[in-house]
Order: C-alpha cells, then structure tokens, then sequence
C-alpha cells in the first residue's frame, strides 16, 4: 500500500484525498506547485490561486490577488462554482523581505504583510462557508523557521511569519468545534526561486549558499518536495485529530543545535 492510499471497506485502495478540493494560493511556481503537485497526486482536485499563470498546465488556475478582497472573493467563488466544494485551503502565497528593522519603509512594511498576513485572512474568510461544509475541512497555512528563529536582515520577513504562526493558532481553537482544522508549516530555508535571486545577487553565490546549507543541522536546503510532504499530512482527512500544530520541516534548525568543529 502506497503512502498515497488508503484501504476502503472492500479491500480496495483509495487515494487518500479522493474527491476532495484543494485550493492553493501561490500555487504557480516553487513551494506552492510542489504542494500542489502533492496534492493531486494523492487525489485532490486542486486549484492554483495566483497572479502568475502556473507552469505546465495540470491544476486549475485561477488569478487571483490575495492583496484584493474582491479578487480573493471572486476566485474562491469560481473555485465552488467550478467543483461544488472546498475541503482545503492552502495559504502558501507569500513574499520576501531582507534587512533590519531599520532598512524597510512603512511602504514596503504594508505591501509584504498584505500578502503575507492579510492575505491568508481574506483567503480563509472567502472559503469559511465552505469549508463549513466539507467532512474533512483543513486550512494548511505556510510560515517559516523566521517566526521562531532569529535570522539576521530578516526584521519585516519574520514579523510577517510570527503573524502567521500566531494567527494559526487563533483560528484552529476559533474552528476546530466547526470541523475545520487548522495548522501551519514552518520551513527552513528552502530551495526556492527566490532564495535563487538572493544567491545569485550576492557577491559569491557560492559561498553565500555553502553558508545557508551550514546554518540548518542536516547540512543542506530544504527542497521543496519535503514541505510538500509535510503539508499533504496536516491537510490529510487521516490527521483528524492534528490541529493548532506547527510543524518545522527544517533539518532541525529550531530545536537542535549540533556540535562545531
């Protein structure tokens, strides 16, 4: 029996996300595809949010900007509309920030907790009616190891993620007694694309990427199919009794603290 499936009454498998609906903010390119592609491949059918039109064509794309109340609301309708449910949501749209408290204006502040924050609460609050409805109702919401570790040039981008990591826990007890899981993931830093442009933006990619894999005990990135793996579970109808979790899927970055030299 496969990690994707799971055995039904007479003897047969079933995939474990079978008719279930799936939608995934960010869901074009990196953490948000992988997450995607997990997902259908467990049996979700599953709808891609973003302003970027996904690669290759295999999900449901819808535009929408998580910025907007009435884009988000359109998108999640058309998502109900299209499927007659929704039984997942993935808040996974985000974006990075660098420097110091001080490096950032009020401008740039706003613009990354419009998406990184507001946006996984206009999402939610669209599908809230749905998600009401579903047997197997689980928001998975994308944080990061900077809500938990202090990171160096990293102030608006972990001010972000602690919001998501606190606003998780608020809507999984605000929820849970509706049928409706909620829980995050926590990653460390991941070989995405735009971990790509800052490595290729420094002064020596190389060294620059030799001192990202060090920080993180395992000794190297975290892929983007590991996090994937990790939100597939805390979506999953199997983890019924999982909420208010964050899980770090981060080599052990927050928690160990290995030997040096």
């Amino acid at each position: 029996m496969s990690e994707a499936t799971t055995p039904t009454t007479d003897g047969t498998e079933a995939a474990e996300f079978a008719e279930l609906v799936a939608i995934v903010t960010g869901g074009a390119s990196g953490l948000g595809l992988a997450i995607a592609d997990e997902l259908a491949d467990r049996g979700a059918q599953v709808a891609v949010l973003d302003i970027a039109e996904p690669t290759g064509g295999r999900h449901t794309a819808v535009r929408c900007d998580v910025t907007d109340s009435a884009s988000t609301d359109a998108a999640v309708a058309e998502v109900a509309d299209r499927f007659g449910r929704i039984d997942v949501v993935v808040n996974n749209a985000g974006i990075g920030a660098a420097g110091t408290v001080a490096d950032n204006d009020d401008e740039e502040w706003l613009r990354v907790l419009q998406v990184n924050v507001l946006g996984m609460a206009r999402v939610t609050r669209a599908a809230l009616p749905h998600l009401r409805q579903s047997p197997s109702a689980a928001v998975v919401n994308t944080s990061s190891i900077a809500a938990t570790v202090g990171l160096p040039q990293r102030a608006l981008y972990s001010a972000s993620k602690g919001a998501v990591l606190s606003l998780t826990r608020a809507m999984a007890i605000d929820h849970l007694r509706e049928g409706i899981r909620v829980n995050c993931v926590s990653p460390g830093t991941a070989d995405t694309p735009w971990i790509g442009r800052l490595l290729d933006a420094a002064d020596d990619p190389a060294a620059e990427r030799a001192a990202l894999e060090a920080r993180q005990p395992h000794g190297r990135l975290v892929s983007a199919e590991e996090v994937a793996h990790a939100v597939a579970h805390l979506a999953s109808p199997r983890a019924s009794s999982t909420a208010g979790v964050t899980l770090a899927v981060d080599g052990g970055m927050d928690s160990l603290r290995p030997r040096i030299g």
